[in-house]
């Protein structure tokens, strides 16, 4: 049977979703993915899953996605980030039997991204990516998507569009930011490149970017054109947005935590960073329950740190409105509505931004100027941080006296292998072998060194 492509794929698999739920990092698990589709969403896709852990790790793909099969959660896409074409392939034929399609992530901005190199830190290698694509869209039995960032310039914006979309893309989700808008220099994306990409292919596009409310939505469908939009943190902060409307906080909490219970198991630091989301605004009200919160246990402890937050916020809709109004929050604080960052340079002692940085304290962020105090010497400068040498065969940084210019893994396995030392990383494998062989042979041999025999023995028994 042909596989659909294209808009068939989106109409029929899809159900022609136009409310989407993003892939979020341990933030868009099963009991997630089920309460915001009961408000509204059409689609979700998993977390972000690492390709290589997925395809050698038996445990994490049942804690992601074997354990998570619903049939109340379709249609959903699976997410991975990767960097090598077999990996790729790989985890997605272990994948592709548990959901709608697979979707490459090239929009992941983080310092983990970079370090790993996956995510947008693969925008400017089209060869790579056209490689893979074009792989996952011959051996998979599902479709294969992508979820991207912009460019600055919109021109080449399309034209990487176009690649991934000749390569075999049949979905492309576009986020509106640069690789560099993130954190504090987030700022607003840019719904002209996405309609320039979704006027230049022609496979469905998703936009992402700049939803907090369903008019949000409806506006960004109106003057991009796009098939869908993609909801992240706007999602988190109220999961009915798709709904049109704005429940109390303690309601969405109550039927977060029902559905927690109903589907296990669900790691309690997710269900407790949604529930900071979700509290975000009355926490800056009532700010001791969120130690409360930090310190609950189990899923029993957090409902009761709710039940007290609702009956306080009752309590306070009982008095006068002009007690509780907060006049920079278009609704009372106990009602779900999205964060809105401060613009750039409105918090100038708060910035965590190093541009200029020279080592002084009113540059570097709370934390920082911590560890300074701590140790007066440390840099945070990163043109004058040392480079790492990289190991020579993992690519990790390899130890600054290790003999074999290896990282510490590597050194051991080859240190073992060849009984060798190596005092960079304490590791005595010849030493302990020469000191058995003279216990066994009653003080040792007249050259001094140990018969075959004896170091195979010694090297081979338990470390």
């Amino acid at each position: 049977m042909t596989k659909p492509r294209g808009f068939e794929f989106w109409r029929s698999t899809l159900k022609g979703a136009r409310y989407v739920v993003a892939p979020m990092v341990d933030q868009s698990e099963l009991a997630w993915r089920l309460l915001s589709r009961r408000h509204g969403a059409e689609l979700c896709y998993t977390p972000m899953l690492h390709a290589q852990v997925f395809v050698r790790d038996a445990n994490y793909r049942r804690e992601n996605l074997y354990s998570e099969v619903n049939q109340e959660d379709r249609p959903l896409i699976a997410q991975f980030c990767a960097n090598d074409p077999e990996v790729f392939i790989q985890a997605a034929l272990l994948a592709q039997d548990y959901c709608d399609a697979i979707d490459l992530n090239l929009g992941c901005p983080q310092m983990i991204a970079k370090r790993g190199h996956y995510g947008v830190f693969l925008q400017d290698e089209w060869d790579l990516l056209e490689k893979m694509i074009k792989l996952a869209d011959e051996k998979l039995a599902v479709p294969i998507t992508c979820k991207i960032r912009v460019f600055p310039e919109i021109e080449k914006t399309v034209k990487y569009a176009k690649v991934l979309e000749k390569a075999g893309c049949q979905l492309l989700t576009v986020h509106g930011r640069t690789k560099d808008q993130k954190g504090a220099l987030t700022g607003i994306a840019s719904w002209k490149h996405i309609k320039a990409v979704r006027e230049a292919v022609n496979i469905p596009v998703f936009a992402n970017g700049n939803i907090q409310h369903l008019s949000d939505v409806q506006r960004c469908m109106e003057e991009t054109g796009v098939q869908g939009v993609m909801s992240a943190e706007g999602n988190l902060h109220n999961p009915a947005l798709f709904e049109g409307c704005s429940p109390p906080v303690w309601e969405m909490a109550e039927e977060y935590l029902e559905v927690v219970e109903k589907h296990p198991p669900c790691s309690l630091s997710y269900v407790r960073a949604h529930i900071f989301k979700l509290w975000h605004h009355t926490l800056q009200i009532h700010q001791d329950l969120r130690e409360e919160l930090a310190k609950a246990k189990n899923v029993a402890g957090i409902a009761e740190v709710n039940r007290q937050l609702k009956q306080r916020c009752q309590e306070e809709m009982a008095k006068d409105e002009s007690e509780w109004t907060r006049t920079d929050l278009p609704f009372p604080h106990w009602i779900c509505q999205p964060y809105v960052r401060p613009p750039q340079g409105s918090k100038k002692k708060k910035s965590r931004a190093l541009e200029d940085s020279d080592g002084s304290n009113d540059s570097l962020s709370k934390n920082k100027q911590k560890k300074k105090a701590r140790n007066p010497n440390k840099n945070f400068c990163p043109e004058l941080k040392p480079k790492y040498i990289k190991c020579e065969q993992c690519g990790n940084p390899k130890g600054n006296k290790c003999v074999f210019s290896l990282c510490r893994g590597c050194c051991k396995r080859k240190a073992f292998k060849e009984v060798a030392d190596c005092p960079g990383h304490g590791l005595r494998f010849k030493t302990k072998a020469l000191k058995q062989c003279n216990s066994d042979t009653g003080g040792g041999q007249s050259n001094g060194k140990p018969n075959s025999q004896t170091v195979s023995t010694a090297v081979h028994d338990p470390l």
